[in-house]
């Protein structure tokens, strides 16, 4: 008797092939959860179609995507034209990791069951025209939430930044809440109650106040933005403990002033840009800043500060882009730059007046 050989490489297809197939179909309180979802659209994009068809697998439906499990585990509906209210009966979907509603025209807010759902580990709903507050941190959730990723920017959401919502968020990641129309202060919780955050972009919003010195906390930050609010007072020595970061920027708040440390800017070794611009702080650029070897962009244009541009300067031969406009500085730009070099980069922002 002849036994048919399998190659290896035929073999191993199958069972990638067999593991990634669900083993059964998602259950009939999935399907009940998705079309409660559907039900509180006005308009639906054409989802009907193919929701409502009781046949029909959900796992075969357009925008979700079930596990190996057959269980339901991301629902992916970015610019699909729904308009509406976001019905919480997705946050019932128990292995529910990623939701994607962006780019579309909701209406009505952000329902706390998503922000604090038991599973969903990345939740996406900018570009939505979501509007009022943020939900606060409902009494009943004490433990922490698996979030991890957190898009709410370029919507109407309005009211006081909240500061409690972050106690139980100790898995975030990246929190972007930029281009709303939020209130208040930044926070001073953030970073004691976010560890792992490494992305805060809280850039156009309507946010006042001091930029509080807790910021520093945050070890793994490598992106802070909070530029375009009303933000005032000096930059807090502690923030130079962040060590990780490599974009630092607060430009076009008008209220920040004070002189750039030399003795603590050179702590954020890993800095690719650093955008101050549109402020009030005075004094004289930095000899350190020639310690910065990464660094990329350099804007500081508009602000009260003056004095000759240091010759260390030449040491950040990574810089493409420099903005030193509206300022009283005095010295020829030329003697720490090679400007042809500069020129001949493929996308030059860099200017080399002989005169500043």
């Amino acid at each position: 008797m002849r036994f048919l050989t399998v190659p290896p490489v035929v073999l191993h297809l199958f069972l990638l092939l067999f593991l990634a197939s669900p083993a059964t179909a998602c259950t009939k309180q999935e399907k009940r959860n998705l079309l409660q979802f559907l039900a509180g659209l006005s308009q639906d994009g054409g989802l009907a179609a193919s929701w409502r068809d009781n046949g029909t697998d959900c796992c075969e439906w357009e925008g979700v995507v079930c596990n190996g499990d057959g269980a339901v585990a991301e629902v992916s509906l970015g610019s699909k034209g729904l308009e509406g209210r976001i019905s919480p009966s997705l946050a019932d979907l128990t292995s529910l990791l990623h939701v994607n509603l962006s780019y579309n025209s909701f209406s009505g807010g952000l329902p706390p069951e998503l922000m604090f759902s038991g599973s969903i580990i990345v939740l996406d709903v900018s570009f939505s025209r979501l509007n009022g507050p943020l939900p606060e941190l409902p009494y009943l959730v004490t433990t922490d939430r698996p979030l991890q990723v957190l898009n709410i920017s370029s919507n109407q959401f309005s009211s006081e930044f909240p500061s409690a919502t972050w106690k139980v968020m100790k898995n975030l990641i990246a929190l972007n809440a930029s281009n709303n129309s939020f209130t208040g202060h930044i926070p001073s919780s953030l970073c004691i109650g976010l560890p792992s955050l490494a992305l805060l972009d809280l850039c156009y919003n309507q946010l006042s106040g001091d930029i509080p010195n807790t910021l520093g906390n945050c070890s793994k930050l490598k992106v802070l933005k909070a530029g375009n609010n009303h933000i005032s007072g000096i930059l807090p020595v502690e923030i130079f403990h962040a060590t990780s970061l490599e974009y630092l920027s607060f430009p076009n708040n008008g209220g920040l002033q004070g002189e750039l440390d030399g003795a603590h800017i050179v702590k954020l070794s890993n800095l690719l840009t650093l955008d101050l611009g549109g402020n009030s702080f005075s004094g004289t650029i930095p000899e350190s800043i020639g310690q910065l070897r990464r660094l990329e962009e350099l804007h500081l244009g508009s602000n009260n500060m003056s004095g000759e541009l240091p010759s260390t300067m030449s040491n950040c031969t990574n810089l493409k882009t420099i903005d030193l406009k509206i300022n009283n500085f005095s010295g020829n730009l030329g003697k720490q730059f090679d400007c042809t070099a500069a020129v001949n980069q493929p996308f030059p922002r860099f200017a080399c007046p002989s005169e500043l």
